[in-house]
């Protein structure tokens, strides 16, 4: 049985990843309208998958006999200036979700929940690899600048994603 604090916390992380999902989503549909097919892409690729990250919370609570409590998402920003900056939200944002995770964890140490500290090393993990794609494409978008070949390059890169 998960304690209130680490219920309440998981609940709320359910929350944010949920928004992150809304929030990639919002920046996909900005993309399409932008003409760039491969970005839009990515981000409704990482939409579902932060989406599937609040579906495996989800589930987690409802082993461990918790409830889910859904609460209100704020709605995201509709416009984003240039693929570099949206990225480097990307980034930030995904550094704020690591802090988050960080966060639940220590509190699942100091609740002595170790079902829950072992649950969250998935998380731990997975956060590493998204801070890394997130900088990996930053850093390709400094070199690239505002230059349009090397946007269009990058496009059908990330388009890719996913690709079967």
């Amino acid at each position: 049985m998960l304690t209130k604090a680490l219920l309440d916390a998981i609940n709320e992380q359910i929350k944010q990843e949920l928004y992150s999902s809304y929030l990639y989503l919002a920046m996909s549909a900005d993309c399409e309208t932008k003409n760039l097919p491969g970005f839009a892409r990515w981000l409704k690729v990482q939409s579902q998958e932060e989406n599937s990250h609040a579906m495996k919370l989800y589930d987690y609570v409802h082993e461990r006999g918790g409830r889910v409590m859904l609460c209100g998402i704020d709605q995201p920003p509709a416009e984003f200036k240039s693929p570099i900056e949206l990225f480097k939200q990307v980034l930030e944002h995904e550094k704020k979700i690591t802090g988050l995770i960080n966060h639940l964890h220590e509190l699942a140490l100091r609740e002595n929940d170790y079902a829950t500290q072992i649950e969250l090393q998935w998380f731990i993990k997975e956060q590493v690899e998204e801070e890394k794609n997130a900088t990996d494409i930053v850093e390709q978008l400094k070199l690239v600048q505002d230059h349009p070949m090397g946007i269009l390059m990058m496009d059908r890169q990330l388009g890719s994603r996913g690709a079967k």
